[in-house]
């Protein structure tokens, strides 16, 4: 059965530091897709992260590049199998380098905490009660 795939795509001021970052919070990268000016960050089976120098990125967009430590251009939210999953993953990011943003977001049935990697892009994880989901 085939499963919808999503590529996100962001500008990277060092491809180096942004690959060790990434590696420090568990994930892998994925040589056959990675070279020089680019790397495939494996979030999960369906999700990867292309993480593109600059000069590299600009060749697909003819727009702007948004310094994502100024402006906001995405939030990339990415799901936990638990509250303590949601903290174990932003405490990596701390570690690596990263900046938690916002306060942490407890409702209850629903848990999320964010951080900003080492370029500005800011990532949310989020937790929800599967039996909230279910409804």
């Amino acid at each position: 059965m085939y499963q919808q795939m999503i590529f996100v795509n962001l500008p990277v001021n060092d491809l180096e530091a942004a690959k060790e970052f990434f590696t420090a919070l568990g994930y892998s990268i994925n040589p056959q897709f990675s070279n020089d000016d680019a790397a495939s960050v494996v979030i999960s089976e369906t999700i990867v992260a292309m993480l593109l120098t600059k000069p590299f990125y600009a060749t697909f967009t003819k727009k702007e590049i948004a310094n994502a430590t100024t402006t906001s251009e995405v939030l990339i939210c990415l799901s936990a199998e638990s509250r303590e999953k949601v903290d174990e993953l932003l405490d990596r990011a701390i570690a690596a380098g990263g900046t938690e943003t916002g306060p942490t977001q407890d409702h209850g049935f629903m848990y999320g905490r964010a951080f900003d990697d080492l370029d500005g892009h800011t990532w949310e994880i989020m937790w929800m009660d599967p039996a909230a989901v279910q409804g």
